[in-house]
C-alpha cells in the first residue's frame, strides 16, 4: 500500500473491514499465514501501554453490570466471537445447556417469616475440609488467558479477595507454582484421565508442592463434546488468522490488543513445551477413554489427600465412587458441553444425596446464574457450589475486577435469598432446605419476553 494512502486503508479497515479484506485477496492470503507472536509483535506492543485506552469502554460497561446476565453481555462485547462462543456454548443443540438453567426456575422457595435475621449473614462453611467465607467458588476451567491476559491469576486473586476456594485446571495457562504464590488459601487441582502415569505423578507432585489441598478427577471428558459453535467459528488456540478471525479481531480491539501485547501462552501445568496451538493433538494423544475404577484407585493411592470425582450424575456411580475412596462427589455434566441431553445437575442432586447419606461431601455445578440458584442447590443437598460461566464472563469482561464483581453479585444475591428464606447460616440452610424448596411445572410466565435469550437466559423464548 503506498504510504500516502495508508491512512485511507486504515479508515476503510475500521469502518468496513469485511469489504476491505474481501476485495484484497493478496492481503487475505498473507494474514492467514502470519503469526504475530512469531514475528515478535508482542515484544513491541508491551512497551506501548494502550490497554487502558482500549479497555475504557469495557470498564464503563462493567461498572454498570447488575447481574450475571449483564456480565455475559459485557463479555460478549469485549471478547473475540470465537472466544466468547467457546465460553458460552454447550454441546450439539444446547438442550442440556438450556435445561440446566431452566431447572432452577421450576423450583419455588417457600420461605419462613419473622426469622429474626439481619444482613449480612454468615456465609462461611468448609470445602474439602478447609474453612471458606463463601459456599461457592470458581470451577477449574481451561485456558483462562484466552479470555483476558490476566487469566487464572485474576480468578485466584478474586478467590483470595473473597476468602473462598480456588480451582486450577490441569489445562491452565498459568503454572501451579505461580498460583501457589498468589494465594495461600484453599485450592483444588483438577486432573483429566491421562494415559501417561508419569505425567500424572509429575503434576500431582507439583500440586502438593504448590499447596493444593484437594484433587478433582474429571471423568466426563473421555470423549470431546460436539460444540458446534466452535466448528462454525473455526475455533483454534491461538487464532488461525483467517479472514473472518481478523475481521472479528478488528471489531474487538480491547481483546485483540491484550492478545497481541502479551506473551503467547502454553498449558503450563502439564508441559510448558507444548504450545497452545498443539493442545488438540496433545489432548487426543493423552486422554484415556479406557480409564476405569481400577485406574481411579491407583490415582487415589498416588494422591492420598481429599479427592473429588467430578462428573457424577447417577446415584449408583456416587456409591461406587465412595467405595473406591473418593471423599467428595462433584455433581456435574461438564457445563452441558459433553453429552447432549444429559440431565440438569440440580435435578439429580437429591437422589445422589440420598444415596451417599448426610456425611459425604457433595459439590454441584451446572446452570448456576443467580445467588438464588446457589441457595436452592445447598438446600437440596449440596455442601458447596461451583460456578463456571459466571466468573468467566466476568474475566472476559474485565479481568480481576470482573471476576471479583461476579463473586460480589452472587454473594449479595445469596445473602438476600437466605435471609428472605429464613435461614441464617449455611448449616441452617442444609438442615431445613428440603422443606423449603418445592418443584412446580414451568410455564411461559417464567420467561417474560422474547429477548431472554439475548440476555443469556437459556430458554423460554416466546
Amino acid at each position: 500500500v503506498p504510504l500516502d494512502t495508508t491512512h485511507l486503508v486504515a479508515a476503510e479497515i475500521i469502518g468496513n473491514p469485511t469489504a476491505f479484506i474481501g476485495h484484497c485477496p493478496s492481503y487475505t492470503a498473507a494474514i492467514m499465514v502470519i503469526n504475530p507472536h512469531k514475528l515478535g509483535v508482542h515484544k513491541l506492543l508491551k512497551n506501548i501501554p494502550l490497554n487502558a485506552l482500549f479497555d475504557a469502554p469495557a470498564k464503563a460497561r462493567l461498572r454498570k453490570a447488575v447481574n450475571i446476565a449483564d456480565l455475559r453481555l459485557c463479555a460478549k462485547q469485549r471478547a473475540h466471537k470465537m472466544v466468547f462462543d467457546y465460553l458460552d456454548a454447550g454441546a450439539d443443540d444446547e438442550i442440556s445447556l438450556r435445561r440446566g438453567k431452566d431447572a432452577y426456575s421450576e423450583l419455588e422457595m417457600h420461605f419462613h417469616i419473622l426469622s429474626g435475621l439481619k444482613p449480612p449473614l454468615d456465609l462461611s462453611t468448609k470445602i474439602f475440609g478447609q474453612d471458606v467465607k463463601l459456599p461457592f467458588f470458581g470451577c477449574p476451567t481451561a485456558g483462562n488467558r484466552m479470555f483476558h491476559w490476566e487469566g487464572e491469576t485474576a480468578a485466584a486473586k478474586a478467590a483470595k479477595h473473597h476468602g473462598t476456594l480456588y480451582g486450577l485446571s490441569s489445562l491452565a495457562t498459568t503454572g501451579i507454582t505461580e498460583i501457589g504464590k498468589l494465594t495461600d488459601g484453599p485450592k483444588v487441582f483438577q486432573l483429566y484421565v491421562w494415559k501417561d502415569r508419569e505425567l500424572v505423578k509429575d503434576v500431582l507432585a507439583k500440586a502438593k508442592e504448590g499447596g493444593f489441598h484437594a484433587m478433582a478427577l474429571t471423568v466426563d471428558f473421555t470423549w470431546y463434546g460436539n460444540r458446534e459453535r466452535d466448528i462454525r467459528n473455526d475455533f483454534s488456540i491461538p487464532p488461525k488468522y483467517s479472514m473472518n478471525q481478523v475481521i472479528e479481531a478488528i471489531r474487538k480491539p480491547a481483546w485483540t490488543y491484550d492478545f497481541l501485547s502479551h506473551e503467547p501462552y502454553s498449558y503450563a501445568c502439564i508441559n510448558k513445551d507444548v504450545p497452545a496451538d498443539s493442545l488438540a493433538a496433545f489432548v487426543n494423544s493423552q486422554i484415556s477413554p479406557e480409564f476405569d475404577w481400577k485406574d481411579a484407585e491407583w490415582l487415589l493411592g498416588e494422591w492420598n489427600m481429599p479427592s473429588a470425582v467430578k462428573g457424577v450424575c447417577r446415584p449408583d456411580d456416587a456409591i461406587k465412587a465412595v467405595e473406591t475412596g473418593f471423599t467428595t462427589m462433584w455433581v456435574s455434566n461438564h457445563g452441558a458441553r459433553q453429552l447432549e441431553t444429559s440431565p440438569a445437575t440440580i435435578d439429580v442432586l437429591p437422589s445422589i444425596r440420598e444415596a451417599v447419606g448426610p456425611d459425604v461431601e457433595i459439590i454441584l455445578d451446572g446452570g448456576v446464574q443467580r445467588g438464588t440458584d446457589i441457595c436452592k442447590a445447598i438446600a437440596l443437598g449440596a455442601d458447596s457450589v461451583g460456578v463456571g460461566k459466571p466468573y468467566l464472563y466476568g474475566l472476559a469482561a474485565g479481568g480481576t475486577d470482573g471476576v471479583i464483581k461476579a463473586y460480589d453479585i452472587l454473594k449479595t444475591e445469596l445473602d438476600r435469598a437466605m435471609g428472605l428464606l429464613g435461614t441464617g447460616t449455611v448449616d441452617d440452610l442444609k438442615k431445613r432446605g428440603p422443606g423449603l424448596i418445592k418443584r412446580r411445572h414451568s410455564s411461559a410466565r417464567d420467561y417474560p419476553d422474547r429477548y431472554a435469550y439475548e440476555r443469556g437466559y437459556g430458554g423460554g423464548v416466546i
